[in-house]
Formats: C-alpha cells, structure tokens, sequence
C-alpha cells in the first residue's frame, strides 16, 4: 500500500537523493586520488579516512546543541552549501596544480563535519514532518533511495573516472549538494527549534554530554548504540584496504571496482522494500535480530578474495548478501532509535550518536592501516569479519525493545513528530 507522507517530505527526500546520488557517483574517488595521483600508501590512505572523521566527530559534539535550537532547513541549507564549497576546492586545485594530500585530509574533515550536522538538523525536521506511525515507511524509503543510489553511482562513477578521471567526479558530488540546497529550499510550511530553557547564549558542558546521558540512560538504546558503532567501525575500517587491495594489489579497473560495490547495492534495495512487510508478519524484534545476526556473518567471505574475476564475483556475492541484510536491518534500528528518543532531544542525541560512531571508526582505520602494514591488506580485512561475528550479542534483547515511543505524539495532526535519521551513505550503520 502506497502512503502519502506529504509534499513537504517529498522535496525533502528528492534533496536527500540528489546529493546521495551525488557521493555515490564520486564514490572511491578519494582513495582513487589518494593512490593514482598522488601515490599514497595503504596506511596514508586510512589516514585520509579516519582524518577526516575523528576531527569532524570531535567538533560534532558541540554541534547537537547548536542544531537543537536552531530552525533546522536553515542548517541544512548552510551544510549542503559549505560541503559544496569544500569539495569544489578539489578539481579546482587539481587544475591549477596545487592538488596535496593535505587538501585532502582539510576537505575530508569540513565535508564530514557539515555531514554531521546535516545529519542532526535533518533527522530533527523529519522527526517534526513525518508521524510515528509512518516512521517505518519514511526511513525505509530513505534506505532504499541510498541503495539505489548505491547500486547506480559506483558503477557510473567508475565509467566517468575511466573518461574523465576521479576528479571530475568530485565535481559532480559537489554540485548535488547545491541541488539538494535547492531542495530544502522549495519546502514550505513550518520549522522546528527548541527553546533554550534560560538566556544563556554559551553553551554549557551539560549541554555536551545531554545526549550521552540520555544514550546512556535507556536499555534499548545503549545497546543499539554499542552494536552499530561496533559494525559501521569495523566495516569502514576495511574500506580503505579494499580500496588497496583492489585498486593497488590487484590493479583491478576503475569500472570494476564500482560495479563490485554497485550491483551489491540492488540487495540493499531490496531489503529495504521488505522490511515492513517482514516487521509485519514476524515481529519487530524478531527480523531485527535475524537480520543483525546475518550481516555480521557474511562479511568473512572476504577473506577468500583473488585477483581477477574469482575476487571480483567473490566480492559481489559476500557484499549482496551482507547489504541485503543492512537493508531490511536498518529501517527497523533508525525507526526504534527515534521512537526513543524525545523531540527536544533528537539533534543532540542524533550528533552524540554519529559522533561516537565516526570517532570509533576513524580510530578502527588507523589500526587496521597499522595491521594491513604490519600483515598484508587482506589479513586485516578477514580480522575484522572475525571480529563481527561477537557483535550481535550486543543487541537488545529485551521483548518488545523498539516499539516503544518516549515522548513523542502519535496524533494524526500535521506536525506530529517521529522519524528517524536520513542515513547517510557513510557507514550505513
């Protein structure tokens, strides 16, 4: 059954897919860079990942606040206008020939921290447009928007590199975010912000650690929390080593690195169209846990990778059937996280949340650099599907655990709040 969830959210998604569509196309271009121009190691290549996410998850926390009490589409226009200026700097550079790896690293870090933000202000005005009893619907549209974009951009972008080089594909990411600008801006009805409680302009360190606190403070949520950093840390830690190993070791096309992570993707699609439906007829908790279960097993069939097709059809099926899993996963966890999560709370909750996330994940990428120097890229990537096996035991067990709501409206009214974050394509966590 088809569910209308208004015009408003309409341009909304159509913003968040213009410029998902965006990084997707441009995806692998940074460690395309990295390695073909400008000669970079395995352990430079981690670097230029985790870089950029431990700075923008360090200034993140003071982000939340920032965005809970601001009228959200004005953030976002602000996001999606200084990420396009970041990532435009890249070609520019490029041309003149003053293209460094430290621009790189600098871009990497301003791009994911407006990411964060983004990300915050963006879940907030979801959760304000969209009502509790569409949260399902709404996130899962969103998953499968991303999967879609998943599947198409890698293997178009890999077409564009071969043509046109990786930095022109840049350009292009950098021109969605100007689209999906554009977007936000057609939007029209009301915003949300909350109200500071006194005068004070400053931000305090409670207001830092409110959404650590409340993370903290609920069951449900805490283990949620533990096991997608956890998973999104060791999966993105292995990125930049299959961007060497395939790219570097086996000196496997650009065009075929893409198709590798794309057609992959079309599972995720697919999980995501199934997961009401799987919700419906099993039980919210029940495919919750099989499919978290499932997508911490998969990931160890990369250790079998090979050079040639062997790796290439290797690398297919293990990140299909892993993505397929994500995307039945992933609709239920953003739905439960937000149901949990009160209006007030969610901008700092939802900063509190990516930053954890990304400060693990950068400090995982410098390890597995470290290990994939010390070993070989390879050796890490199979550590690390070892590793996933133990996280499932961190999600919540408890009956019932993400039907809940906590102060949120389930009324039928315009307004009513309950959605989750727009994922981000980073992580997918």
């Amino acid at each position: 059954m088809h569910v209308q969830l208004g015009r408003s959210f309409g341009w909304l998604w159509s913003a968040y897919a213009v410029s998902t569509y965006g990084t997707w196309l441009a995806f692998g271009a940074f460690p395309l860079i990295a390695v073909r121009v400008l000669d970079a190691t395995a352990f430079a290549v981690s670097l230029l990942e985790a870089a950029g996410l431990a700075v923008a998850a360090i200034v993140a926390f003071s982000l939340g606040p920032w965005v809970e009490h601001r009228a959200k589409r004005p953030v976002m226009i602000a996001m999606d206008l200084i990420r396009f200026a970041a990532m435009a700097s890249v070609p520019i550079a490029y041309v003149i020939d003053l293209l460094s790896y430290a621009q790189l690293l600098v871009v990497s870090v301003i791009s994911g921290t407006a990411n964060i933000a983004f990300s915050a202000a963006s879940g907030a005005y979801l959760k304000y447009l969209v009502r509790s009893d569409q949260l399902l619907v709404a996130t899962g549209r969103f998953e499968g928007t991303s999967w879609v974009a998943t599947a198409v951009g890698p293997p178009l972008g890999g077409a564009l590199i071969g043509l046109l080089g990786p930095v022109m594909t840049v350009m292009a990411d950098a021109l969605s975010y100007l689209l999906s600008a554009l977007g936000v801006l057609r939007i029209r009805g009301g915003d949300v912000a909350t109200p500071r409680r006194d005068q004070a302009t400053r931000l305090r360190p409670a207001d830092l650690l409110g959404g650590w606190r409340f993370i903290v403070g609920d069951h449900v949520l805490r283990c949620l929390f533990l096991n997608s950093i956890l998973v999104s840390g060791l999966i993105m830690a292995t990125a930049p080593l299959m961007a060497v190993l395939l790219l570097g070791q086996y000196h496997f096309p650009a065009w075929q690195y893409g198709l590798a992570f794309g057609i992959p993707a079309l599972g995720g699609f697919v999980g995501a169209r199934l997961s009401a439906g799987l919700v419906t007829r099993y039980g919210q908790d029940r495919v919750m846990a099989v499919s978290g279960w499932l997508r911490s097993i998969f990931p160890l069939g990369l250790a079998f990778i090979q050079p040639g097709i062997p790796g290439l059809l290797t690398v297919i099926v293990v990140e299909g059937l892993l993505i397929t899993c994500m995307g039945i996963f992933n609709p239920i966890y953003a739905t439960t996280r937000l149901r949990r999560v009160p209006a007030d709370h969610a901008a700092r909750v939802l900063s509190t949340w990516s930053a954890g996330s990304k400060l693990l994940q950068a400090a995982l990428m410098v390890i597995w650099g470290f290990l994939a120097t010390l070993t070989s890229p390879l050796t890490a990537i199979t550590m690390s599907g070892v590793l996933l096996l133990a996280t499932p035991l961190l999600l919540p067990r408890r009956k019932g655990a993400g039907s809940g709501d906590r102060g949120v409206r389930s009324s039928s009214a315009p307004g009513s709040v309950g959605a989750a974050q727009i994922n981000s394509p980073e992580g997918k966590s």
